[in-house]
């Protein structure tokens, strides 16, 4: 458990209950196959040992990480002192790069090194744009200050070009000195958004996520300043949709149904991905996902379980490998009786995703995945999850959640 959380009992959360109106402390009774998810997780000691052949990123605090930047930029002046053109050893970030971890369910970034020179007219001006983002680095954290991906870009244009320079130069540095972006107090603007069974603190405020309206907490970057105060949810959802994320939203979903709601509004930012890790790992909370039915909502899925390729030295601070997948599943356009005037054909790249995905190992070795990917493809079918409103307004929450939670119909 993170430092700066505290986690309450369930029992003593009576704070929190007291400021639920309209609670149902009974709903729950319905959901066993959440809850036996719930105690399965609790119970289960989950390994945190990467293997071997990776690289290791840690978390670091300030001041250490002010002394490595301080110790790399010595080594690099000591080389220049010899007469020899300085270089840096830099993880390769492609794909050939990237390795499953089985066994904690991770995309994990691999040993595999390149080196960049400044005595060569193909890398120096990516040292040299690595150097300057290491001294805005350096900057930040001796004023004690974030920056987002964009600011950096600001600082110095006519080096970096365009942003897409800069962001190269911002997720090299992770790797490069062993740690996680966060730790470097560079931040990428926040998207998401978090209601339900939840009280936080955010730089010293109390929140409480049950009193914030249909309009919800907002997810900082700056989440070395959140701490986690109590919940007595017994499940997250996390939601693809914004829309969707209304609809549950505008009924206080979280009243009947003891939940926290999260929704990046589309794919995953940063910040997300790591809340969404945090209020499943501090929490012990079963973790589900609520996408659109077709490969690209599949994808996003896959983004918050496992991690990225291009943040794959970070998936162990962004990814939650509990996380279920409830649905929109392919499956569920039979079985919910959605209307074929309410399903999209499919685009030939959706079919390209689907079939780069089903080729993914992490996704081969899960059959019920599998299957339900190739019945897309098959049928060239996909649904919004907006589609279940066909059968009213009120379908979403009334029927097809609680339906999928009580009968354990995730994969």
């Amino acid at each position: 458990m993170s430092a700066r959380s505290r986690r309450r009992n369930s029992s003593a959360n009576t704070t929190l209950e007291d400021h639920v109106t309209g609670s149902d402390s009974s709903s729950t009774d319905q959901f066993a196959a959440v809850q036996k998810l719930r105690s399965s997780l609790q119970s289960n000691q989950v390994s945190s040992k990467l293997p071997r052949g990776v690289k290791l990123v840690t978390e670091k605090d300030t001041e250490n990480l002010h002394t490595e930047i301080h110790s790399l930029i010595r080594s690099l002046v000591k080389e220049i002192g010899k007469g020899n053109p300085p270089s840096l050893e830099l993880p390769l970030r492609g794909s050939g790069n990237i390795i499953w971890d089985e066994e904690n369910d991770l995309l994990l970034l691999g040993e595999k090194t390149t080196v960049r020179s400044l005595g060569s007219l193909r890398t120096a001006k990516d040292v040299t744009r690595l150097i300057r983002v290491l001294e805005i680095v350096h900057e930040l954290l001796e004023k004690d200050i974030h920056a987002t991906k964009r600011e950096i870009f600001y600082n110095d244009v006519n080096l970096f070009e365009e942003q897409r320079q800069s962001d190269t130069a911002i997720d090299d540095i992770g790797p490069l000195l062993g740690t996680n972006r966060e730790s470097t107090h560079i931040v990428a603007s926040a998207k998401g958004t978090v209601l339900g069974r939840l009280v936080l603190e955010d730089s010293g405020d109390r929140i409480d996520c049950t009193r914030l309206g249909t309009g919800g907490w907002s997810i900082t970057p700056f989440l070395d300043r959140v701490e986690i105060v109590e919940s007595d949810a017994e499940f997250l959802l996390i939601v693809e949709k914004d829309a969707a994320m209304l609809r549950l939203s505008e009924v206080k979903w979280w009243n009947k149904y003891p939940c926290i709601l999260l929704t990046a509004k589309g794919s995953p930012d940063i910040a997300s991905r790591i809340f969404a890790r945090r209020l499943s790992k501090e929490l012990k909370l079963p973790a589900f996902t609520l996408v659109d039915a077709d490969p690209f909502g599949h994808y996003i899925h896959s983004v918050y379980l496992r991690g990225s390729k291009r943040l794959s030295y970070e998936s162990p601070f962004l990814a939650t490998p509990d996380l279920r997948l409830l649905g929109v599943l392919g499956r569920d356009l039979d079985q919910y009786h959605i209307p074929k005037e309410c399903r999209l054909r499919m685009s030939s790249e959706d079919i390209k995703r689907a079939k780069a995905m089903m080729n993914e190992p992490f996704v081969a070795q899960n059959s019920k995945w599998v299957a339900d990917i190739r019945l897309m493809v098959k049928r060239k079918e996909k649904a919004e999850i907006q589609a279940l409103s066909s059968h009213g307004f009120e379908f979403l929450a009334d029927t097809y959640l609680p339906t999928k939670l009580e009968t354990g119909d995730w994969i």
